[in-house]
């Protein structure tokens, strides 16, 4: 009679996850405690400058690269890093091609959170300028810096999948423990623009 054990990898990040939770836990706390105590008029003044609309453009492209990544993973655990087909024909891709467009796509939410900034820093909404400023950045930039993570975490992993002679368990372990991640920095940012754009 054989015993199924845990992954301890695939343990192991949760693990970390969690607390990594823990710490946006902390930046939300912030966050609330700022807006408790600042001016209700100044605080609608600072989000007025929010542009919505792109933002949740943005959220979009990062939100579907999460399925993208769970199309990945799926490929991976059928042992199959690349397509059997054409480029064009998505049915046939292999775990290769659904996280490059994944890194693709977390790319492009990455140059969109920059040019929100520049947006912003424009209309004179900088981090030093207000109460306002330091807390919008700081959630949204250590958000940032975790989707920048996760898209080494994807350069990593294809490259191992890359340089490895036979496609096996190891690999796909390795798709499943960054696909992880990647969904924890999806679900944490969903939090972040219901609470910084939606509930203003």
């Amino acid at each position: 009679m054989s015993v199924n054990r845990p992954n301890p990898v695939s343990v192991g990040t949760i693990v970390w996850l969690a607390s990594e939770l823990m710490f946006f836990a902390a930046l939300f706390a912030m966050y609330f405690t700022i807006r408790s105590v600042m001016d209700p008029a100044e605080w609608a003044a600072q989000t007025d400058k929010l542009n919505i609309p792109f933002a949740f453009a943005n959220t979009t492209v990062l939100v579907l690269s999460s399925a993208t990544c769970q199309l990945g993973v799926l490929a991976a655990e059928r042992f199959k890093p690349a397509r059997s087909g054409r480029i064009w024909q998505a049915g046939q891709w292999g775990m290769h091609e659904w996280m490059t467009l994944t890194y693709v796509m977390g790319a492009i939410f990455i140059g969109g959170q920059l040019f929100e900034y520049a947006s912003l820093v424009r209309e004179g909404l900088t981090i030093s300028s207000s109460a306002y400023g330091s807390v919008f950045y700081l959630t949204t930039g250590f958000h940032g810096l975790h989707v920048l993570g996760g898209l080494i975490a994807f350069l990593f992993l294809l490259g191992r999948s890359f340089a490895a002679k036979r496609f096996g368990h190891h690999e796909a372990t390795t798709a499943i423990v960054t696909s992880y991640y990647w969904h924890f920095v999806d679900v944490v940012w969903l939090a972040l623009f219901a609470v910084i754009y939606l509930a203003k």
